[in-house]
C-alpha cells in the first residue's frame, strides 16, 4: 500500500513539474497576437491537432480610401476580394513539427497570395511567423497581447 502512494505522488510530481517546465518555457501559442506592424490582432487557437489564425482587430476600422470597414481587396478571387478582413484565416494546415514549431501555409492579405510558412514560439510572448517562397523566408514577430 505505502509503495502504490509513493508511487502515485511520484506520478503525480512528474506531471506538476512538466506543467510547471512547460509554462516557464512559454507554454502555448494559442491566444491573441499583434503583428509586428501593430496593424492587426491575430487569434491563434487549436483546431484539432493544427494551428489556426484569424484576424480578429484591425488598428485602422476604417479604410481612408472608401470610408468603409476595410476588405480583401488584393484577393485575386473576386468573391473573396469583397470579404471583410475581419475574420479572414490566416492559416492553414498548420502542423506541429517540433517543440513549440509548426509548418503549413499562410495567408499574405498584403498581396493575396499564399506561401508555405512557418510559425515558432520563440518566447512566452513572441511568435515568429514566416512566409517562405522557395528556400527564401521572411518574417517578423508577433507580440502576445493582454498578457
Amino acid at each position: 500500500m505505502a509503495a502504490r502512494f509513493t508511487v502515485m505522488i511520484a506520478l503525480l510530481g512528474a506531471v506538476f513539474a512538466g506543467s510547471a517546465a512547460q509554462a516557464q518555457s512559454g507554454g502555448e501559442a494559442t491566444g491573441v497576437w499583434q503583428t509586428q506592424a501593430g496593424d492587426a490582432q491575430v487569434r491563434v487557437s487549436k483546431c484539432g491537432t493544427i494551428l489556426c489564425g484569424t484576424v480578429v482587430s484591425l488598428r485602422d476600422k476604417i479604410d481612408p480610401q472608401t470610408g468603409k470597414p476595410p476588405i480583401d481587396d488584393k484577393n485575386p478571387d473576386p468573391a473573396l476580394a469583397k470579404r471583410s478582413m475581419i475574420g479572414i484565416h490566416l492559416f492553414y494546415d498548420m502542423r506541429p513539427t517540433g517543440a513549440n514549431t509548426w509548418s503549413g501555409r499562410i495567408y499574405n492579405a498584403d498581396d493575396g497570395k499564399i506561401y508555405t510558412s512557418n510559425v515558432a514560439l520563440t518566447g512566452p510572448n513572441t511568435l515568429k511567423v514566416e512566409g517562405c517562397v522557395g528556400a527564401f523566408c521572411g518574417g517578423e514577430n508577433w507580440t502576445r497581447v493582454g498578457r
